[in-house]
């Protein structure tokens, strides 16, 4: 173990000294840049960067992961608002009774995966299989991604080779000694005869859906991003530069071929070349944001501000999907100090049994979580929250150019309930959570429903639009597909545009079935695979 750790020092001084020489040694153009060190940027440029020829620069806005509300998982609530978090605000919605929702980002090395809650959920098979169908791609398919699966995990759990893999990168494991609490939202999801798993990751997200224990990025008791994952045991490598505080503005064009990125650092703006390939991995708001800045986008949205029009694209900006949750909160009967990260149990369930595939999200979360409106509602110092939402939303938002200035913030129309189908879906979540967490199961640990208890359905309705807040998974910005809306095709090129892809989750062209952080390393594995093979390396 001794060894162990000061061989990990090694590597991390080497690495610390490497990326100093290399970024201070700026070269005027790279094979590949990589913008983004979030979930799928963090793996691609590792992919990219595998290859000892091929020279790769990783442009991150953010700064350093190395901080202990990073790496220590309790920590992970202190990054929301922080200088790790791009802080975006969504616009006033009239469907949340005019409430304007909070929706946080990571700005650092890992991005999301260094801020978020650290779970890892795979997607439900349906979702790989409809992208695979838009796409024209059975590559994108569950089959071939459950083998990309198996082929990054370094699954902790019990034995599964039909579904885990235990030689890969990615450090996976069951939350570690869960709360009673959390065993307690298993019980009661028996109770209600929705069966229970040993993991959320296999068979459980291959039908129906279920309850189990979540698995999460945690080794040695420190988070294990994506980054933390990918990148950091190779910043030693003389061909991998990974530059912070760079916010890409614009990427460069010689008619319609990118050839390199505009960017923004320590008051200075200056461009760096592509020879090959740029990949945009700025997520759901900047990937397109960068796009429409660069000329690419819709029409009539470019021509507001007068930015020449190099492609038009009209679904750029278009197609926002997010998981929206209505808390619903109970007082302990006796304090029970939150565990691991706070969020140990998980549920899948329909809200109608008609349903091909689960269309709710629980996460169990081990404090209470109530919206900026329910708060006022009275909030218990000790009680725990379903943190329940809408795994498949009906809904679409849509971004919009506030300005000419590249640095100007995006307008965010998140317009969550907008679709009458969420709110009936919205309605059936609160029952189910009601039902789970007044169960016989939880009768030891509880002393009372706190909120929202047995409302009429006007009520409901108002309570489930005060309480909606978002999980932090906006996605779906730049789909991939084949009709007059996608932005890229099965190859992650953005369409009329040579040496441009997409690697994040604005690709997608649904939100996927649960936590985003594990499909969005999926995008970072597929678009290295794509690469490399249209390169020949």
């Amino acid at each position: 173990m001794i060894a162990h750790h000061q061989e990990e020092l090694d590597l991390a001084r080497r690495g610390r000294e490497n990326q100093e020489r290399l970024t201070a040694n700026l070269k005027p153009n790279y094979d590949f840049i990589v913008c983004g060190a979030g979930a799928s940027g963090s793996v691609l440029a590792r992919r990219l960067a595998e290859n000892p020829d091929v020279d790769v620069l990783l442009l991150e806005a953010g700064g350093s992961d190395d901080v202990a509300a990073v790496l220590d998982p309790a920590q992970w609530p202190t990054n929301l608002g922080s200088e790790r978090d791009w802080g975006f605000q969504a616009e006033p919605n009239p469907h949340l009774n005019n409430r304007s929702l909070s929706m946080s980002m990571g700005k650092a090395l890992g991005g999301g995966s260094s801020i978020n809650v650290m779970v890892w959920a795979r997607g439900h098979r349906s979702d790989w299989d409809h992208f695979a169908e838009e796409a024209g791609d059975a590559e994108w398919g569950y089959e071939n991604v459950l083998s990309i699966y198996r082929r990054i995990e370094y699954w902790q759990g019990a034995p599964d080779p039909d579904y885990r893999g235990t030689t890969g990168p990615v450090w996976v494991q069951p939350a570690s000694d869960p709360s009673p609490i959390a065993h307690a939202m298993l019980a009661a999801a028996a109770e209600l005869d929705i069966p229970t798993f040993d993991s959320p990751n296999g068979a459980m997200m291959e039908g129906s859906g279920g309850a189990a224990i979540s698995d999460m990025l945690v080794r040695d008791g420190r988070r294990h991003s994506l980054y933390r994952a990918y990148v950091h045991p190779v910043l030693d490598r003389p061909n991998l530069t990974v530059l912070t505080g760079a916010t890409v503005r614009r990427v460069t064009l010689d008619g319609k071929r990118a050839t390199g990125v505009e960017i923004a650092r320590g008051g200075q703006i200056s461009t760096i070349g592509a020879r090959s390939e740029v990949v945009l991995s700025l997520g759901a708001m900047h990937t397109p944001k960068v796009l429409m800045h660069s000329g690419i986008g819709d029409r009539e949205e470019l021509a507001r501000f007068g930015i020449p029009l190099v492609q038009h694209l009209p679904g750029v900006g278009r197609n926002l999907q997010d998981h929206v949750s209505f808390g619903c909160i109970w007082e302990y009967a006796e304090p029970i100090a939150p565990r691991n990260s706070g969020s140990e149990a998980t549920l899948y369930w329909k809200s109608r049994p008609d349903l091909e595939a689960p269309d709710l999200l629980f996460c169990q979360v081990e404090f209470p979580v109530p919206s900026e409106r329910t708060a006022a509602l009275g909030v218990p110092e000790h009680g725990w929250t379903m943190f329940a939402g809408l795994a498949r939303p009906a809904s679409r938002g849509r971004l919009l150019l506030q300005s000419a200035d590249p640095m100007a913030p995006i307008t965010i129309d998140a317009n969550m309930l907008s679709d009458p189908i969420d709110v009936e879906a919205a309605a059936r979540c609160v029952e189910l959570c009601r039902d789970l967490g007044n169960a016989q199961s939880f009768r030891p640990y509880v002393t009372r429903e706190v909120m929202p208890g047995s409302l009429t359905r006007d009520a409901l309705e108002d309570y489930i639009r005060n309480s909606a807040v978002t999980y932090w998974h906006q996605t779906c910005t730049a789909k991939m597909g084949r009709d007059p809306m996608s932005v890229v095709d099965h190859r992650l090129n953005v369409y009329g545009i040579d040496g441009l892809r997409i690697a994040d989750g604005s690709i997608m062209p649904r939100v996927t079935t649960g936590n985003t952080q594990a499909p969005c390393a999926i995008i970072g594995e597929r678009a290295g695979e794509i690469l490399r093979k249209a390169h020949g390396f």
